[in-house]
């Protein structure tokens, strides 16, 4: 009996002590493995282009995979991500919003919020604490150094012209982007953020508080938290265009009473449209009013809103004339011109300073004016807009909110390509903007190929990658309209066309919808600004008809039937111009 329990008490001390070298190995190989990986962080750190910070919407992907971008970048690749894609199988669905082929385009809206995620994480330069060591003003900045000064959020000085970037911030850049849209001063802050305007701020801070590194450029100064490293801009460098161009928006009655509509007044003789643009220009006014030799300088506002031009003779008659009994002096008119500089009136902006209790998505198919409604929706409102995505270059031109976490609700609307129940329903209500299927395919096909401000070319509209296209995402115009339609909760509907020609109401209907009020004299600033930063630049290269008939045929079937799922729900059908073609 006790040979037996001796050796089972033997098993169980080796037993035992294998357990615990098993355990014991485990941890050691642990240790080994964390220590492999850091060192491997480190090194990317040390001999890459940027290293990995912490972000605050690293949340965003938990979970979730990343995409090489370089898959991304290729249009060739990115169109067969399309391939395994959900259909709309719904029964009902079918019978009342169209046929079964209409296919959701998810999981490519997806990748993108994934691919600018992986750019943002990579590219951006590491957040340092920069302390009062860093004090240096580096001699290759052309233009001179002013000072340090205060920045008041809710009202800033320098608001003629704001650009944001994470990654490539330097002095010498922020100066070229104010010298080229005619301001004199050039203030930096936060290290990324570049100010433009043509007065000094008031309250000057302590030379130490502007200890924020460029993020573009190590030793330089780029301002501090609510502080301005200001730079009065000298000329550019040879070769370099500034954006002087004065435009001509025509012929108009002038006011009852000029000295109180047009703040400032220039009287010279031999008066030119130069001296009078560079004049107002200097007080930060988008208007120059000439009846030479009298120079006016305002704003569009109710009592004149530049709406009612009339033929240019008048005004040359006005000057001509050699007495002024011709013309009674009631009835002047006033040749009038657009600054370079920006009306300022509606640029400021901010994030909600309570979390919203309505969460608005702004939706809309690629291509169909998504930025260009939310630029509008910003300065019209005061208030920034959101993303489901993370876009480096919207950021970089003054869309704040991009960076700010899409769930957050400090924004006053959402924007989202996304389409699909779940998607949809996150929302508590939506505006849906619809745009002609033909300029939308067009518009995304060119932000493919050469960004939001470029176009493609001819190459790449008559190689496979156009049909290629136009199959994949013509179908997902019509499911994102139809999906919405039927799971959007609370819908407003506007047509990108309807937006363009009736700038001002249906601005105003929108605005409303948001529950949001605005002045008149703002909605007139937002019209003069209207175009905003990313009108696409440049002579167009397609001199051809992109669209064969059979393409036609496809992209006709689809507006019939996205036109008789509005008329279903008592809504306004598409535009007329929308078909045929």
């Amino acid at each position: 009996m006790a040979k037996p329990f001796f050796r089972l008490q033997k098993f169980l001390r080796r037993t035992q002590f294998l357990l615990f070298f098993l355990t014991a190995a485990y941890l050691m190989a642990g240790s080994l493995l964390l220590l492999q990986r850091s060192r491997l962080v480190i090194q990317q750190g040390t001999h890459g282009t940027s290293n990995i910070q912490v972000s605050p919407v690293s949340d965003m992907v938990i979970g979730v995979g990343i995409l090489d971008t370089r898959t991304m970048q290729n249009p060739r690749l990115s169109s067969k991500l399309l391939v395994d894609m959900d259909v709309l199988h719904d029964p009902t669905s079918d019978q009342r919003y169209g046929p079964r082929w209409l296919i959701s385009r998810n999981s490519e809206l997806r990748q993108l919020r994934r691919r600018w995620f992986h750019r943002f994480i990579n590219e951006q330069e590491p957040m340092q604490a920069t302390g009062s060591k860093v004090t240096q003003h580096t001699g290759e900045n052309k233009g001179t150094y002013v000072g340090c000064f205060s920045d008041d959020s809710r009202e800033k000085t320098l608001k003629g012209a704001v650009f944001y970037d994470l990654r490539k911030m330097t002095v010498s850049h922020c100066q070229e982007a104010c010298a080229e849209r005619a301001y004199t001063y050039a203030g930096l802050e936060y290290g990324a953020e570049c100010y433009c305007g043509n007065k000094l701020p008031i309250m000057i801070a302590k030379q130490e508080e502007c200890n924020n590194e460029c993020k573009g450029e190590k030793g330089s100064i780029c301002g501090g938290v609510n502080r301005l490293s200001v730079y009065r801009v000298e000329e550019l460098r040879a070769g370099a265009k500034r954006r002087r161009n004065v435009i001509y928006r025509g012929c108009f009655k002038a006011p009852e009473n000029l000295t109180v509509t047009f703040p400032a007044s220039l009287i010279q003789l031999n008066l030119t449209v130069e001296m009078c643009s560079e004049f107002c220009s200097k007080k930060e006014f988008p208007l120059a009013i000439i009846g030479r030799p009298e120079c006016y300088c305002g704003y569009p506002t109710m009592h004149f809103t530049l709406h009612d031009s009339v033929d240019r003779l008048f005004c040359s008659r006005l000057q001509n004339v050699s007495s002024m009994a011709e013309v009674p002096r009631e009835e002047n008119y006033y040749h009038v011109y657009q600054t370079p500089v920006q009306d300022t009136r509606c640029t400021d902006r901010i994030f909600l300073t309570t979390k919203s209790k309505v969460f608005v998505a702004l939706s809309s198919f690629p291509g169909a004016g998504n930025t260009w409604a939310r630029h509008l929706i910003e300065h019209a409102t005061g208030y920034y807009t959101g993303s489901y995505y993370f876009d480096g270059t919207l950021y970089n031109k003054g869309f704040k909110g991009e960076k700010d976490h899409w769930r957050s609700r400090r924004t006053i609307c959402v924007k989202t390509h996304e389409s699909g129940k779940r998607e949809i329903e996150m929302f508590d209500s939506a505006i849906l903007l619809i745009r002609n299927p033909y300029k939308s395919l067009m518009a995304e096909f060119n932000r493919k190929c050469a960004g939001h401000l470029g176009y493609a070319t001819d190459r790449n509209w008559k190689s496979k990658e156009w049909p290629d296209f136009v199959n994949s995402y013509a179908s997902w115009w019509a499911s994102h309209v139809l999906d919405w339609l039927k799971y959007g909760k609370h819908l407003f509907v506007i047509h990108y066309e309807d937006l363009k020609q009736n700038l001002i109401p249906k601005l105003k209907e929108m605005v409303e919808f948001l529950n949001m009020t605005v002045t008149e004299d703002r909605l007139l600033c937002v019209e003069n600004n209207r175009d905003g930063n990313f009108k696409r630049s440049g002579a167009r290269q397609k001199d051809f008809e992109p669209f064969t008939q059979e393409m036609k045929d496809l992209i006709n079937s689809y507006i019939l039937t996205v036109d008789e799922a509005l008329k279903r729900r008592n809504l306004t059908g598409l535009p007329r111009e929308y078909v045929p073609r």
